[in-house]
């Protein structure tokens, strides 16, 4: 039996008092979810949770669509979502139970190559690489997200804050 792969925390983001700004950053929504580590790998499929709890069985959309993807293995990073009837991810209608059955994977433009195919369980999280974090930002909050996440083009992924 293969050993199973040990828990790699996420990266997560840092709280800023205003958007920031620079040729040097991309920006997307901040989706109201569940963040979850989607990991494909000879053992199988699993969700895995920030705190690294195995969500696989509350998801089946996300594990059907990783499971479709034309790869042997991955560990995709996203946010579990949700939407309301306007196409709004929210919190309120994940929490429900009931509503995880159409629960889906938000995740990065880097995946589109994979994702270009993929099932309803996975969908690409695009994002804006202009000097625009002030616009992205008043833009998000005026159609009710919870806000935006800021990167640095290349920044390399690191577990933690």
């Amino acid at each position: 039996m293969p050993a199973v792969p040990r828990f790699i925390e996420p990266c997560l983001p840092s709280p800023a008092d205003r958007p920031l700004s620079g040729s040097n950053w991309i920006h997307e929504i901040k989706h109201d979810g569940y963040r979850l580590m989607a990991r494909r790998d000879s053992v199988g499929i699993r969700l895995i949770t920030r705190r690294g709890n195995d969500w696989s069985n509350r998801f089946p959309l996300v594990v059907e669509a990783v499971n479709h993807l034309k790869v042997r293995s991955c560990l995709i990073d996203g946010d579990v979502c949700c939407c309301d009837e306007s196409g709004l991810a929210r919190f309120d209608v994940l929490r429900r139970r009931r509503n995880e059955a159409v629960a889906f994977l938000y995740r990065k433009a880097t995946l589109a190559s994979i994702l270009r195919k993929c099932r309803h369980g996975i969908r690409l999280n695009e994002h804006l690489a202009h000097d625009c974090g002030v616009t992205v930002f008043q833009d998000a909050c005026a159609i009710g997200c919870e806000g935006i996440v800021s990167k640095r083009l290349g920044s390399r992924y690191r577990s933690g804050r």
